[in-house]
């Protein structure tokens, strides 16, 4: 009948650039409400099973505990079984075993980087994410009740394929030979012989960037891709810019409310298969975030791949459920409405 995962990162939307620029703060009682509408949705639609990433916040038995009870679903609720680290190794590991007890959708609450972790470990699984980060490229803002009418449909089998549900690039992260890492949105080489702290923030230290999409709406790194060579998620293609003196100097919004000039020395799109070489010591962000040291004497390079996660696209899921007739009223269809206890 329907077994649905749920991420949500009590760390998305409070790191350092609150501090450098002006990122909101997305607090976990935020996440809290909207998870409960994700279950009273998940609910309604039949979804019988969720299966949760637990965190030291209680994001999700919060969420079911705020429900009233008249209206609480009657639902299997199950914690991965996992040992907490409070880290983002946290997602990854959830994603993992959510992928191997047979979830049929995973919904992420989270930024960039909580995505980037969770599409490493979730396998075939298709995911929903709501962006609750800083850097929101991947993520989309999705009203907790869609996210889960759109998850529940998805889960219970009623829309597979595209339109709905789309494939995505990534890109690989090789040193000496050996894959290491890999992004969902974009690789930067920075001028930075140790991570320090993870957020990017400063233009002034990027060398290259590598990205698998950016649009002019878009913040964050991929900006700069998307004010110079914008490239759509679904495009069989990337883009590669160098940083550094040259004839553009272009305006971008790297951080929120930070907007930046970025020095241009040259760029281009990029095909998929298409490796870029990194030959100097620096450091490559993944996501935004800082991850990769790459010493002297070592050789890295970034390959363009589009074997990235599944993600749902929640509106073209609805269309197509609806198109079936999953929304007339049956044994499986039960209005579930949530009140406040009087």
């Amino acid at each position: 009948m329907g077994h649905v995962g749920i991420i949500a990162n009590p760390a998305s939307g409070k790191d350092i650039r609150r501090l450098v620029a002006y990122g909101t703060v997305v607090d976990n009682q935020e996440k809290v409400n909207i998870v409960r509408r994700l279950i009273l949705s998940l609910a309604a639609t039949g979804v019988t099973k969720i299966t949760y990433m637990p965190e030291y916040y209680g994001i999700v038995p919060g969420a079911v505990e705020s429900i009233c009870s008249r209206h609480r679903p009657d639902m299997e609720f199950a914690a991965a079984d996992m040992c907490m680290t409070g880290t983002q190794l946290d997602s990854f590991r959830a994603a993992e075993i959510m992928a191997q007890c047979g979830v049929g959708c995973l919904i992420t609450l989270g930024g960039d980087g909580t995505n980037r972790m969770v599409a490493k470990g979730c396998r075939d699984v298709p995911l929903l994410p709501i962006s609750t980060g800083t850097n929101n490229v991947f993520p989309t803002l999705v009203e907790g009740t869609i996210a889960g009418l759109a998850a529940a449909v998805v889960a219970k089998g009623l829309v597979t394929g595209a339109p709905a549900i789309k494939p995505s690039k990534k890109l690989n992260i090789y040193k000496n030979g050996r894959l290491i890492d890999s992004a969902i949105v974009d690789a930067v080489v920075l001028n930075e012989a140790f991570i320090g702290s993870r957020a990017v923030w400063d233009a002034k230290k990027i060398r290259r960037i590598v990205v698998t999409r950016g649009e002019p709406h878009n913040i964050g790194i991929a900006s700069i891709a998307g004010n110079l060579v914008p490239v759509m998620p679904g495009e069989p293609r990337g883009a590669d810019i160098e940083v550094g003196p040259g004839s553009i100097q272009l305006r971008a919004p790297i951080a929120p409310g930070l907007i930046e000039q970025v020095p241009v020395r040259n760029y281009g799109y990029i095909r998929i298969g298409q490796v870029i070489e990194v030959n100097e010591a620096c450091v490559i962000a993944l996501d935004g975030e800082r991850e990769v040291e790459i010493r002297a004497g070592e050789k890295a390079h970034i390959e363009l791949t589009f074997d990235g996660p599944k993600v749902i696209d929640a509106e073209a899921a609805l269309r197509i459920a609806v198109a079936g007739g999953y929304s007339k009223f049956n044994n499986n269809f039960k209005p579930v409405h949530d009140e406040e206890e009087q």
